[in-house]
């Protein structure tokens, strides 16, 4: 079976650029098949996102000053940026759980007898999960809008946050897409993807004024990845608060490039690594 897979792996017609981009659409299609199929997978990873700007708007928003104001609308704005950066890199749990469950099932045996790129198996897997962000990001502004978040900067510069926050989940897609690959069970990756996550995401700037941390705190989070997206998020909504001073760290004072420079490392060391990983597990 191995000898007429690889003949007819070297026989295929195109480049190998065209055909592992064909490959990844093939199955990024096959993923986005099963999300329609089984919605109740995006309403679900909705919830989380959804109740943390409720509670974190109304339960806290009057009590945490951010700038030198201490109003909730305040809060509300500065709060959005670092929810939305919270709910793209969550769904690296449900990426790494979702590669760890074909591998479970004895999926990625089936890619291995048919005449496809190697990387294209990840690759459309994260660009489907690219789109389920897409789709849930849509809806979280929506929310987001009817509790009276507002931005105050130009449409481009809004885009321009809302792809840095996609940029920032399709990199961490890849975390969770090494993950999976390297544990046994689809829980064992749910649990994986999330235990590294809450404190990259609570030791930063999302929802508190970092320069309010204790010295040691404050340095971390101002060089945290996820900080700096967070940051430019809230320079390209126009939602830096009242009196809120820029920590003097690299990242903070320019969070656009910074935030571009952390994506693309992680997207590049951990997409070697994934395929590394898939390769010798298929091996």
């Amino acid at each position: 079976m191995s000898a007429v897979t690889d003949t007819v792996r070297v026989t295929a017609p195109g480049n190998p650029i065209g055909r592992s981009i064909r490959d990844s659409l093939v199955v990024a299609k096959r993923n986005l098949i099963r999300l329609a199929r089984i919605p109740e997978m995006l309403i679900f990873g909705l919830v989380q996102p959804i109740m943390f700007v409720v509670l974190f708007t109304y339960v806290f928003g009057g009590s945490i000053q951010v700038g030198s104001s201490s109003s909730t609308q305040a809060y509300r704005e500065f709060l959005m940026a670092g929810i939305f950066a919270q709910t793209v890199t969550f769904a690296t749990a449900g990426a790494g759980a979702g590669i760890a469950d074909d591998m479970h099932k004895g999926l990625i045996d089936r890619f291995r007898s048919l005449p496809m790129a190697r990387g294209a198996v990840l690759t459309g897997r994260t660009v489907a999960d690219l789109v389920q962000t897409m789709l849930t990001l849509v809806v979280l502004a929506v929310v987001a809008l009817i509790i009276g978040w507002r931005t105050h900067e130009n449409f481009g510069k809004v885009l321009i946050g809302f792809g840095l926050l996609l940029l920032l989940g399709y990199a961490f897609s890849w975390i969770g897409a090494l993950i999976g690959l390297s544990v046994r069970t689809p829980e064992a990756a749910t649990s994986g993807g999330l235990i590294w996550l809450f404190p990259l995401t609570f030791i930063s700037n999302a929802f508190v004024d970092a320069n309010r941390m204790p010295s040691f705190l404050r340095h971390i989070a101002e060089w945290n990845p996820f900080s700096a997206t967070v940051q430019a998020c809230r320079e390209m909504f126009g939602n830096l608060p009242p009196g809120f001073q820029t920590p003097d760290a690299w990242p903070m004072q320019h969070p656009v490039w910074a935030s571009l420079i952390w994506s693309v490392l992680i997207i590049a060391l951990f997409r070697t690594l994934a395929v590394r990983k898939y390769r010798s597990a298929a091996a």
